[in-house]
């Protein structure tokens, strides 16, 4: 075990993975130290973080959230920052470990800033990859940053791939728990309402998350992002549906042997992994009991019942433009539902309409093309509806 405490920055320091990241710090407070904290515009939970933590710095990414965080934190003796340029100054500082909670595109400029500042990084924001994974791959050759998944299908498949060879791999898996629509038909799709949505059977998420899992957009966004992270063919990439969540990932090699992760639903086991990493993190968790659980269940995925995962492999391997035009289609579609201003079987309707629109589709070498793309999809969208 190390003799030193880690020193880690949490973005998205009062979202899901913030709080549970948190969790696991306040457990184990002779491991870690929290240096910096982040968070959009819930002051409340940042100033309660920054009481208990004493953090160096804490920056809330919203500038009109900024001065109420200095009324309760102004002489906490942390370093108070606000905008978005606070986050990427942040990513730069040195860190044992950077963990990348935030949700949406509005995690990339961060991630790319600590990729270049060479930290290692607990990534949890699927959208970097997913929008940007070309980008982000190229910058990683050439930086000494590491990135650790966090994602528990991908910290899965990381830790089954521990000192084996990418050239004896034949296939990898993701598990899916198929969502609360897993026993509907279709048709049955058109009157869900909002509350039925977000009722997951096995995960404790945030409402994006859990509105995506119940689509299976959340698993489509998933194989875009093991295609960068995992340097594989499109064809060697799945997913099943798991309705148990006990195995999260699996992975098949040339000589026919399998390996699969298990453990218990619960974000803080593939978090635990990447903050104790290279060694392992005792938390006491919950045990997975085998034989309470008793049967392992796999089943296809159903296109017609989760049309957003079908668009979303289709786009696996294509133009990465494509992936930016779905994911930014599916985040407004998905705040548009939350909202209740369509239907859940809309939300992949608007997501096609934009895929086939004649939204610019030009190769994107920047982050700043990245963004652009993405402020058009949503453009195209507002102006339709």
């Amino acid at each position: 075990m190390t003799d030193f405490r880690k020193k880690i920055s949490i973005f998205g320091g009062t979202g899901s993975i913030g709080t549970s990241t948190i969790d696991l710090v306040r457990a184990n407070p002779d491991r870690f130290e929290i240096y910096g904290v982040t968070a959009h515009s819930n002051v409340a939970a940042l100033a309660q973080i920054i009481a208990e933590f004493s953090p160096e710095i804490a920056v809330i990414s919203n500038p009109e959230s900024y001065s109420e965080l200095v009324a309760l934190c102004g002489d906490s003796g942390t370093e108070l920052l606000a905008g978005d340029d606070a986050l990427v100054e942040l990513a730069t500082h040195k860190v044992d470990l950077l963990v990348a909670g935030i949700v949406g595109l509005a995690g990339m400029n961060s991630v790319h800033a600590a990729i270049r500042a060479g930290q290692n990084i607990a990534l949890a924001n699927k959208e970097t990859l997913v929008a940007a994974g070309h980008i982000m791959m190229a910058e990683l050759a050439q930086s000494t940053a590491r990135i650790l998944p966090i994602d528990s299908e991908h910290n899965a498949i990381y830790q089954c791939l521990i000192s084996e060879s990418s050239s004896d791999i034949k296939t990898i898996t993701l598990t899916a728990s198929g969502g609360p629509f897993r026993d509907y038909a279709p048709a049955d799709l058109a009157h869900v309402t909002i509350d039925a949505a977000l009722a997951h059977p096995n995960w404790e998420m945030g409402p994006k998350v859990t509105i995506d899992s119940a689509s299976m957009m959340n698993k489509g966004l998933e194989l875009i992002e093991a295609y960068w992270l995992f340097g594989l063919k499109p064809e060697q990439i799945g997913a099943v549906i798991h309705p148990q969540s006990a195995i999260h990932g699996l992975v098949e090699f040339n000589d026919g042997s399998w390996l699969a992760h298990l453990g218990i639903a619960d974000m803080r086991v593939p978090i635990s992994h990447a903050l104790g990493y290279p060694e392992r993190l005792a938390w006491n968790p919950e045990r997975l009991d085998l034989v309470s659980l008793g049967n392992l269940e796999f089943k296809q995925i159903d296109r017609a019942l989760y049309p957003c995962f079908a668009s979303a492999v289709d786009v696996i391997g294509t133009n990465p433009a494509n992936a930016v035009i779905l994911n930014a289609a599916n985040e407004v579609a998905v705040d548009w539902f939350l909202k209740g201003k369509i239907t859940f079987t809309d939300i992949s309707g608007l997501v096609n309409r934009a895929l086939d629109s004649n939204v610019n589709h030009a190769m994107l070498d920047t982050l700043e093309d990245v963004i652009a793309l993405d402020n058009d999809v949503r453009q195209f969208l507002y102006a339709g509806n």
